[in-house]
C-alpha cells in the first residue's frame, strides 16, 4: 500500500509535542516528506529528525504546496494564518487537518469552509480530546440515551495561573484571542459532540483583562512569569449560550483566574435521566468520568478513572494524538469521514466569536 505522503506548515510546539511523534507512530501508513516554517531552521531541523528519506524543507509554504506528490497537509501555524494556508492547500489539490481553533473569526473560517466544498477532499480539526477514553465513553453512553436529553451543560476550560509564556500566545495579531479560542475551543468541542446539538440560538458572555497586565499578577504562573507590558488578549472569558430547544450551555475559559480548581477540556452535562461530568486539568493527576443518577431509591455515583481496572482503558495504544492520526489517516486511505466534520468545528468558531462580539457590545448576539 502506498504511504500518505505528508507536509506540515508550521514546525513549533504544537508540531514538536503532537503531530510529529503522532504521525510517526502511524509510520506504517505514512511519511512525512515536506516540512515549513517562517523560521526555516525549525523546518530544516525537523525534516532531519522526522522526515522522510526524500524530505524537503521550506520557508514559504507556497513552495510546499507544489509539491504534487504530497497528499495530505498538516497546519500548525498560529491562527490567524490557518485561513489562507487551508484554503492554498485546497486549491492545490490536498487533503488538510488544520490545528484547533479552525480559525479565529467565522468569516475566515467560511473561506476554508468554501474551498474544501469546491476540493473534493478530506478536512478535519485537531480536536485530539475526542480520542480520550473516558470522553469517547461519555460520547457512547450519550448516543445511547443513558442520560436522556441533555438540556444544561458546563464546557471548563480553567487554569487558576497557567499563561503560556512561549510562542505567540499572548499576541492578539497572530492569535485572536486569548484562553477562550485557545482552549476554551476544546471544552466547547466536547460539549457540544456530547449534546449532538449545533442548533444555536443566541450568545452572550463578559471577556477579562483583570490580570494579563497586571503587575505581580505573574507571580506563581506555571511556566514562568509572563510579560504584562506585551500582553493582548484576555485572561479569561465566559459565556452563556441558548439552544434553539431551549438547552443551555456555560461556557469557562481562563488563562490566569484566582481560584482553587483548575478544570481543563472538561465538561458537566445534565439530563433528564443522568448527568455526567468528565474532571480534567491541573487539579486532577488522573482524568476522571462521573455518572450521577437515582437508583433503587438512592443518589448515586459511579466514579471511572484510568487508574482503575476497567474494561475500555485496557489494551492498545491510548495516546488521544496517535489515535486521532490513525483516523484521520484511515479516512483518507479509505475515502471515509473524519470524526471530527468541519461543520461541527464551524459552529464553535462562530459561538466563540459570539462571546467576544458579546462582551464588546454588551448585548445578546443571534446565530
Amino acid at each position: 500500500m502506498k504511504k500518505v505522503r505528508i507536509g506540515i506548515i508550521g514546525c513549533g510546539g504544537i508540531a514538536n509535542n503532537k503531530h510529529f511523534p503522532a504521525l510517526k507512530s502511524q509510520a506504517d501508513k505514512c511519511e512525512m516528506v515536506a516540512f515549513c516554517d517562517s523560521k526555516v531552521e525549525r523546518a530544516k531541523e525537523a525534516a532531519e529528525a522526522f522526515g522522510s528519506a526524500d524530505a524537503k524543507y521550506y520557508e514559504d509554504y507556497h513552495e510546499l504546496l507544489k509539491d504534487e506528490t504530497i497528499d495530505v497537509i498538516h497546519v500548525c501555524t498560529p491562527n490567524v494564518s490557518h485561513s489562507p494556508i487551508t484554503v492554498a492547500a485546497f486549491e492545490a489539490g490536498k487533503h488538510v487537518l488544520c490545528e484547533k481553533p479552525m480559525a479565529h473569526t467565522p468569516e475566515a473560517a467560511s473561506l476554508m469552509m468554501d474551498a474544501w466544498k469546491k476540493s473534493g477532499k478530506k478536512f478535519t480539526i485537531g480536536y485530539q480530546n475526542r480520542f480520550r477514553k473516558e470522553v469517547t465513553a461519555l460520547h457512547e453512553s450519550c448516543a445511547n440515551g443513558d442520560l436522556g436529553e441533555i438540556y444544561f451543560a458546563k464546557a471548563h476550560a480553567i487554569r487558576r495561573k497557567a499563561v503560556p509564556t512561549w510562542g505567540v500566545f499572548p499576541d492578539k495579531s497572530q492569535q485572536g484571542g486569548g484562553p477562550l479560542i485557545d482552549i476554551g475551543t476544546h471544552a466547547l468541542d466536547i460539549t457540544l459532540w456530547m449534546m449532538d446539538n449545533y442548533e444555536v440560538e443566541s450568545v452572550t458572555g463578559s471577556v477579562f483583562n483583570k490580570l494579563g497586565n497586571l503587575p505581580g499578577a505573574e507571580e506563581g504562573n506555571l511556566f514562568g512569569p509572563w510579560d504584562t507590558d506585551s500582553f493582548e488578549v484576555e485572561d479569561s472569558a465566559f459565556g452563556f449560550i441558548k439552544m434553539k430547544d431551549g438547552s443551555t450551555i456555560f461556557l469557562e475559559a481562563s488563562w490566569a483566574l484566582n481560584v482553587l480548581e483548575s478544570k481543563e477540556a472538561a465538561t458537566t452535562l445534565c439530563g433528564t435521566k443522568a448527568g455526567a461530568q468528565i474532571d480534567a486539568g491541573m487539579s486532577y493527576p488522573v482524568n476522571q468520568l462521573t455518572y450521577n443518577r437515582s437508583k433503587n431509591g438512592l443518589l448515586t455515583e459511579e466514579n471511572i478513572s484510568a487508574s482503575g481496572n476497567i474494561a475500555f482503558f485496557e489494551g492498545g495504544d491510548s495516546d488521544p494524538e496517535k489515535l486521532e492520526a490513525k483516523q484521520w489517516l484511515e479516512a483518507v486511505i479509505n475515502d471515509t469521514e473524519p470524526l471530527v466534520k468541519p461543520e461541527q468545528a464551524f459552529k464553535v468558531t462562530q459561538v466563540l466569536d459570539a462571546i467576544y462580539k458579546a462582551a464588546e457590545t454588551g448585548n445578546e448576539v443571534k446565530l
